[in-house]
């Protein structure tokens, strides 16, 4: 009883693991079949597209998941017989698995949230199951040849209980000698539905379980596999079918099979024990404590050779790129909001020793100084995910929303390895969502109305992304239609937001889109309207510190520009002080600095001037006026050029402070809707320094300025009247 309750607590506590696990195999099968779309008989591809539903099979059986299993297997047989080459994955064949897939994910989740299978979920498993057998009606293979489980059993629905296969023309006697290695049940994988799907494909008229490797009882591990088994196998089916059997266990255990016709006496050793194979006791109890949560990468770099010997393959050593460890993202989290107060404190640590003038204990806290920095960049990396991954989840939206809307668009994906931090990509899904859907919807046209405007009949999408500036850029690209201005215009003027017959600029019509409720579709639809959202899309955006800018030519199509941080965390910033207040520029947009330079006397309300820079005109904002900061102006200051985009601006500051590592704290509600700051970070001292938003900043700078606040130019002319000054490149 008491065991019993163990493995009924271990079940709910590992649950949640497998979930996670089987929804990223739910990702990956619905990405393979939409990339074997455009290359039906790739073999790789539709071979991960089996071990993919096969893992979630197998692992579903170790929980007790019947009806996931049940499902899934029938989604097996049809993907044996495409690997196999008995089927070919017409767009018909595809639409069906990507909604079988869509089922099984339905099935995951009712497993996590109530453990029950609604009425309406019956029936579509019951439809879906109908269409499945019609497909694979017609040929006899079995379910799931690759890597058997529990539900490949005799008992379980649509089992083998024949020899499954004619690749011979006559039965013949194999024999088999198999090890399973120790890691078996921590991988989830079952010896005994192993035999059991070799059951089905003939008889095993003997089998000798040896008992040799099992140690003794007090050095037993209790999550251990010490199975050992010889048998002779009655079957028509060819060695390669054998050996598949064994394709998930390969890496863990040594297997010999020998030929029929080099059968001898001496080939099957003394059967010290020998059993029924009804008598066999399932091991997979013994497995249920195997760590489902944790990845597993399942590969066959082992092959049995023509003389039957399969060598076991090395374990992969610790250091080896393709082991992974899952860590819950909470604890993750943890870690990072601890480094952040380890950066304040080695900072704070590093200003005393400097104030000390000790020279050992300087030095000593320079390492710690680069240790935690390296520890800092380490543990970044580990929240860092390439937004390819998030990019490709638009392929099934853009697949099936062009179906529906009787549009022929292909989705391009550019740089997919860029990286950004995952709560930044998290973050980013929705918009994008938005964003896709609204330029299927209205952006691209039909392909008989793209034709008749002398474009190809297939319309281009395009999500991109890159790194620019310390921020990553994403660009969501349309050739079709474009914005109609004028029809912008006439709504805002229906609307009242701007004068009747008033004709505003192209810049300000198009961002009249981004008003809460605007909307010119002529019609509501279950996609989008153009403008329907975007000011929820932008306000998104803006909450991760990013920014959008939206841009068209009419018939040639839209571009939107999003510009995100790369982490919400920690950032190498520039510290600058105004006054008794400090102040942080992201280090990565700080083009140079000019130091030494008189302090402009004339400048508007909200301190803006111009200054010649290198034959160039730069815009400057005074941070004293446009914040109201004391003291008084000093005679001399510095300008501090900033990037932001394709736009550069300056700030005057009166002290630089240097490079700082920079732990990004949330601004409290009072501070939220001032201008140009983005959050704010604890200095050593104790001190509090707000960080800037250049994005925002660069509007102050780059807004209309009067020309009698245009001041004197700065040169690189060192014998002019600004003797002294220099260009400083922090970078």
């Amino acid at each position: 009883m008491n065991n019993r309750d163990d493995d009924t607590s271990f079940i709910a506590e590992a649950l949640p693991g497998f979930v996670s696990e089987a929804h990223e195999h739910i990702e990956m099968l619905e990405q393979l079949l939409l990339q074997l779309e455009g290359a039906s008989d790739d073999r790789k591809l539709l071979d991960a597209l089996f071990r993919s539903a096969h893992t979630i099979k197998g692992a579903a059986g170790i929980f007790g998941l019947d009806r996931v299993v049940e499902f899934t297997h029938h989604v097996e047989t049809l993907l044996d017989q495409l690997r196999q080459g008995k089927k070919a994955l017409t767009p018909d064949l595809s639409t069906l698995l990507l909604q079988c897939n869509d089922q099984i994910r339905a099935l995951v989740g009712s497993a996590q949230d109530s453990g029950t299978e609604s009425e309406e979920s019956a029936r579509a498993c019951e439809i879906l199951v109908g269409r499945l057998r019609a497909v694979y009606a017609d040929d006899n293979a079995p379910g799931a040849p690759g890597a058997p489980d529990a539900a490949d059993a005799p008992d379980a629905p649509d089992a083998p209980d024949a020899p499954a296969s004619a690749d011979a023309e006559a039965v013949r006697l194999w024999q088999v000698s198999v090890r399973f290695g120790v890691d078996t049940f921590r991988n989830g994988m079952d010896p005994l539905a192993i035999l059991n799907y070799l059951r089905g494909l003939g008889t095993i008229p003997t089998l000798v379980c040896e008992v040799a490797a099992v140690p003794a009882l007090e050095a037993i591990d209790p999550e251990g596999c010490y199975l050992a088994f010889e048998f002779s196998l009655e079957t028509a089916a060819t060695r390669e079918r054998i050996e598949s059997a064994f394709s998930f266990v390969r890496d863990e255990c040594t297997i010999h099979i020998v030929e029929p016709a080099a059968v001898t006496p001496s080939d099957v050793g003394p059967p010290s024990e020998v059993v029924s194979t009804s008598d066999v006791v399932s091991t997979s109890e013994v497995g249920q404590r195997s760590e489902v949560g944790q990845r597993s990468e399942v590969g066959q770099r082992s092959e049995v050779g023509q003389g039957g010997t399969a060598a076991p393959t090395p374990k992969s050593s610790p250091g080896d790129d393709n082991r992974y460890i899952r860590v819950r993202a909470d604890r993750l989290d943890h870690v990072i909001n601890l480094l952040g107060e380890l950066v304040i404190a080695s900072a704070g640590a590093s200003l005393l020793a400097r104030q000390s003038r000790q020279a050992p204990l300087i030095e000593a806290n320079q390492q710690v100084g680069g240790l935690v920095e390296g520890i800092r960049n380490g543990t970044l990396q580990l929240r860092m995910v390439m937004i390819g991954e998030t990019f490709a989840r638009f392929r099934r939206v853009v697949r099936d929303t062009a179906a529906e809307l009787g549009k022929d668009i292909a989705l391009e994906i550019v740089g997919g390895e860029t990286e950004l931090d995952k709560s930044v990509v998290e973050g980013i899904v929705d918009p994008l969502m938005h964003l896709v859907r609204n330029a299927l919807d209205h952006g691209l046209e039909t392909a008989s109305e793209r034709v008749a405007s002398g474009k190809p009949a297939q319309g281009r999408l395009t999500l991109s992304a890159c790194h620019e500036s310390g921020s990553i850029l994403i660009r969501v690209t349309d050739d079709g239609r474009g914005i109609d201005l004028q029809k912008v215009l006439a709504r805002a003027w229906e609307r009242g937001l701007v004068e009747q017959g008033t004709t505003p600029s192209d810049a300000e019509i198009i961002e009249m889109i981004f008003t809460p409720g605007f909307s010119t579709a002529d019609r509501i639809t279950n996609l989008s309207g153009r403008g329907v959202g975007m000011d929820v899309v932008r306000s998104n955006i803006e909450a991760l510190r990013g920014t959008v800018a939206l841009s068209s030519e009419p018939g040639r199509g839209s571009r939107i520009e999003i510009r995100l941080p790369l982490t919400l965390a920690i950032i190498e910033g520039f510290l600058i002080g105004v006054g008794a207040s400090k102040f942080i520029f992201p280090l990565d947009t700080v083009v140079e600095v000019i130091g030494n330079q008189p302090t402009a006397t004339t400048s508007d309300a909200r301190g803006r001037r111009l200054i010649e820079l290198r034959g160039r005109v730069l815009p400057v904002v005074s941070l004293r006026s446009l914040y109201a900061l004391e003291p008084p102006e000093p005679e001399r200051s510095s300008v501090v050029v900033i990037q932001s985009g394709a736009v550069r601006f300056g700030v005057m500051v009166d002290h630089l402070l240097g490079q700082h590592q920079t732990v990004i704290k949330p601004l409290g509600p009072v501070f939220r809707g001032l201008r140009g700051i983005s959050g704010s970070s604890i200095l050593g001292t104790g001190e509090v320094a707000l960080i800037f938003d250049v994005n925002a900043l660069c509007e102050c700078a780059t807004e209309p300025i009067s020309p009698e606040h245009i001041s004197h130019p700065i040169t690189n002319d060192t014998n002019n009247r600004y003797q002294g000054a220099s260009n400083v490149n922090v970078q």
